[in-house]
């Protein structure tokens, strides 16, 4: 089928569909220019396995080596910005809410940029890499609350350091994100999956679960995913081009 007959199905159905669930991946992200986690682990970080950045194991022994390779992240995320994946979502968004319908947006990434396009309902499940948590207390820690003298900073409160508001290898996902999101996917009459390879869990069953609660699905990515098989509709290229043509669509109806 043409590709821009494609476009016009899923804009159809969607534009029909009175309960939306998003679920974005690593795609997105990429389209800004934000590495995936395998891909930043390159030049000077190439040497360490990911467990030695990204668990709480890796920061007891080496805070220091765990912090400044978050921040090298976060320079990278503060130097992108969303795009327009990103703002279609939004735009997206606001269709729904505007005619009383429910909007779900559920994200694997940890840069916000969602957020900063203009979602509101965006169910963060691998947190936020941008914001802080104490280590000792697992809670999260405004600026006032953090005292920088030191590498990493420390928690005012109670002095124990202040690490990434991501999740770690080893650590679970929120759970009332996690409950939250398959709940949406369970009551969802459509379903839009978005640059994900549908291989990390628990996040990749959220559209199957759509999908078996009769959810018509529909996938964009650059290529084929563990997704594709329970897909209606497989939308293959960029996120940024597509989005934003299905939003022009749905207008018409």
């Amino acid at each position: 089928m043409p590709f821009q007959e494609l476009i016009n199905n899923a804009s159809e159905k969607l534009a029909k569909a009175d309960r939306l669930v998003v679920l974005t991946g690593a795609g997105v992200s990429a389209e800004s220019g934000i590495a995936t986690f395998r891909d930043a682990m390159q030049g000077l970080w190439a040497k360490f396995n990911p467990e030695e950045l990204a668990s709480p194991s890796g920061f007891r022994r080496d805070p220091k080596l765990v912090w400044e390779w978050y921040e090298e992240r976060r320079s990278n995320v503060a130097r992108n910005r969303p795009n327009p994946a990103h703002y279609a979502l939004a735009e997206l968004e606001k269709i729904f809410l505007s005619s009383n319908r429910k909007f779900t947006l559920v994200t694997q990434n940890v840069d916000g940029f969602h957020m900063q396009a203009g979602s509101n309902n965006v169910l963060e499940l691998h947190g936020n890499i941008v914001k802080n948590r104490c280590f000792r207390e697992d809670r999260l820690l405004s600026d006032a609350e953090i005292e920088r003298e030191t590498v990493p900073p420390k928690c005012k409160h109670c002095g124990s350091y202040v690490r990434p508001g991501v999740v770690w290898f080893g650590e679970n996902l929120p759970q009332d994100t996690l409950s939250e999101a398959f709940e949406k996917a369970e009551k969802a009459d459509y379903c839009l999956v978005i640059g994900t390879s549908g291989l990390v869990q628990p996040a990749a069953s959220i559209p199957v679960v759509a999908r078996q609660s009769g959810a018509f699905v529909v996938e964009i990515n650059s290529l084929e995913s563990a997704i594709t098989p329970i897909s209606h509709i497989f939308l293959q290229g960029k996120a940024g081009e597509t989005l934003p043509q299905i939003v022009t669509e749905i207008k018409k109806y």
